[in-house]
């Protein structure tokens, strides 16, 4: 098996453990004899709404779901909306999913179905903001390398419907939401910006966000922090009857990878589930690390697999297209310098990394000299930014469609020994 065929296995083998109608049923409360409202938002709520129907039924609710990742359901409603720029389209379904809400009483069940991109999806901006104002903020947030926390942050209190804002609208119903994680450590107040979770931070904590990563507001937006936002503390008795669950992690994914790699004869070294910081400067630091590796190794050692996961950030400084995962991909190959024996692999595993309709690329000991001799000058591409538009001209990209699903970054890293050919890994 080469090496591009092994890394590529690896990673439709995490996304494939990460399928929600593999996991949601086992998680599903009882059916209660009252009213049930399902209701979510993120890339794969369709996905785990659908899910949920093959065990319920058709079931009365309204999910939130970025263009093209929309499911098939009985009678749970599919709206898709824009991401990670909101649109009418999500402000108006958010709108009504909060009217949906209005009314239950104590017998009634409320279903919330959370992942990844909800943050987004669910839009409904406070006080006299617009829908351009909200739009132009994560724009801005976008661009800033903040880091995922830090952005919902700012988002729960400029928001109506995040920060536990969701749940304590169906206040005294019974509340219960599956969450897919996204976010390193698999915090549900920040997964989606936990529109099912009580938080303590402030307006002020959101002030300082603004400050600290340069993010203009609006005068709307200043007045809604200035006032205080409407996000609600972890005890509040609206959320009394609030139960949140992680059913799925990246923790998961890498290690369904992990096993696989073991099954295909590698070692493996573990680097964690929950990653951050700059792509450029993690990919520095894992170049560093394969070629240690890489000196250790001869044509008898088994390869390694180095995995990780988490959710790394860009710092825009350019006009290019890329995300984190090709951009990572992008330094490493600079930092390993055509280094024989090293291929990778970094893609997000909702099949969409940044803007791109792309899940990331793979990399190789080749890559910098194909491109050279494309006349394409990989330093200059990185930057740009242009992360995306260096491997699309490669024909390096791995690009999968939607997967519905979302565990945030995957990437490995194989390392075989400097004399190591181009065939199998083993």
């Amino acid at each position: 098996m080469d090496p591009a065929t092994l890394l590529r296995r690896l990673f439709d083998r995490a996304v494939e453990v990460a399928d929600p109608m593999r996991f949601v049923a086992a998680h599903l409360p009882a059916r209660r004899p009252g009213r049930v409202v399902v209701v979510g938002a993120g890339k794969a709520s369709a996905r785990m709404a659908e899910a949920v129907e093959a065990v319920w039924g058709p079931c009365e609710g309204l999910v939130i779901t970025r263009h093209g990742h929309g499911r098939p359901t009985q009678g749970i409603e599919i709206v898709e909306a824009s991401h990670p720029v909101p649109d009418a389209a999500g402000a108006a379904a958010t709108n009504r999913m909060l009217e949906m809400l209005q009314g239950l009483a104590a017998d009634d069940l409320v279903l919330v179905l959370i992942s990844g991109g909800a943050s987004a999806l669910l839009t409904a901006p406070a006080g006299a903001m617009t829908l351009a104002e909200k739009q132009a903020l994560n724009a801005a947030l976008l661009a800033s390398g903040a880091p995922i926390d830090r952005m919902n942050v700012l988002r729960k209190h400029l928001s109506r419907v995040k920060g536990g804002q969701l749940a304590a609208a169906a206040a005294p119903a019974q509340v219960v939401a599956l969450i897919i994680s996204d976010v390193p450590g698999d915090d549900p107040a920040m997964i989606g910006s936990g529109p099912t979770v009580g938080d303590p931070s402030t307006a002020a904590d959101a002030l300082e966000v603004a400050r600290r990563w340069q993010i203009e507001l609006s005068e709307a937006a200043a007045v809604v922090l200035q006032r205080g936002s409407g996000v609600i503390a972890p005890d509040d008795p609206r959320l009394a009857r609030v139960s949140n669950h992680i059913v799925a992690a990246p923790a998961q994914s890498l290690q369904a990878a992990a096993d696989l790699a073991v099954e295909l004869g590698c070692e493996v070294q573990m680097l964690g589930a929950d990653l951050g910081g700059e792509a450029r400067e993690v990919a520095a630091d894992h170049a560093r690390l394969a070629l240690q590796a890489r000196r250790g190794r001869n044509g008898g050692t088994r390869p390694l697999v180095i995995l990780s996961g988490g959710e790394l950030t860009v710092t825009r400084r350019g006009d290019g297209i890329g995300g984190p995962n090709a951009e990572y991909a992008l330094a490493l190959a600079l930092a390993l310098d055509g280094a024989d024996g090293i291929h990778a692999i970094a893609c997000d595993t909702d099949g969409i990394d940044g803007a791109a309709e792309v899940a990331g690329a793979l990399i190789g000991r080749d890559t910098l000299d194909r491109a050279r001799r494309l006349g394409i000058d990989p330093q200059d591409a990185l930057a740009r930014n242009d992360a995306h538009g260096f491997f699309a001209a490669l024909s390096d990209q791995v690009v999968t469609g939607p997967t519905l699903t979302n565990v945030n970054d995957f990437r490995a890293i194989l390392v075989r020994g400097p004399d190591a050919g181009t065939d199998a890994p083993a």
